[in-house]
């Protein structure tokens, strides 16, 4: 295969796995057990600013991009500003599946249980997917990544993942309560989720990365 062919289907890897991140964080939105980490700061942002969701995506994401330029200084690359572009393109993939589903829900609280490991379970894959297209990392991931390789040395990403989720979430929760008086977009769900995305990814990179390297090998 050539190298083109080969760039170009990464391409389509990765925003296959942004959308399948996308529709996860949507169903978890729809849940009403709280939002995903990945999406928890924006969700609350975007309810403290009253700006669209995906806008603010794209503004705490930058921010994350910024966190590693702080943390690798000279050793930052360049080619991972693009992580700029695939925040916009998964701000729009997430505007786009809240309008998908509309209101779509289980009901029961069994039912919106069923909704948070659906998402659990699409966020996980739809990460894997793009961490395993080997372009660059979307920013929350950057950042993991950044921090398993230079400040938590030898650290599985996984289990940097699970970490680095449960700061974010911790951060969204002060920030709700602090400038909404109240907690919005944090619930159990958030938490269920902080701690088993990370670990869902194990299993799921342990199937689809022999996959790619074998199909990519040059």
């Amino acid at each position: 295969m050539s190298k083109k062919r080969q760039y170009f289907e990464r391409i389509v890897i990765y925003c296959i796995g942004l959308m399948f991140v996308a529709l996860g964080v949507a169903i978890s939105i729809n849940s009403n057990l709280g939002v995903s980490p990945v999406n928890s700061l924006p969700y609350v942002t975007s309810l403290i600013t009253g700006v669209e969701l995906g806008t603010c995506i794209v503004i705490v994401f930058t921010g994350y991009i910024l966190l590693q330029v702080l943390i690798l200084r000279s050793e930052f690359q360049w080619i991972n500003l693009t992580q700029i572009i695939f925040s916009f393109l998964f701000g729009f993939f997430t505007d786009f599946s809240k309008w998908l589903l509309r209101d779509f829900v289980i009901p029961t609280y069994a039912g919106k249980l069923v909704m948070l490991f659906m998402s659990i379970l699409l966020i996980a894959f739809g990460i894997s997917l793009y961490v395993d297209a080997k372009l660059v990392n979307m920013p929350m991931e950057g950042v993991t990544d950044t921090i398993a390789k230079k400040i938590l040395k030898g650290k599985p990403f996984h289990e940097v993942k699970v970490m680095v989720d449960c700061v974010v979430v911790a951060a969204a929760a002060i920030g709700s309560v602090i400038f909404l008086g109240r907690l919005e977009g944090v619930r159990e769900g958030t938490v269920i989720s902080a701690f088993l995305v990370g670990r869902f990814m194990k299993p799921i990179q342990t199937v689809l990365i022999p996959i790619m390297e074998k199909r990519y090998r040059n």
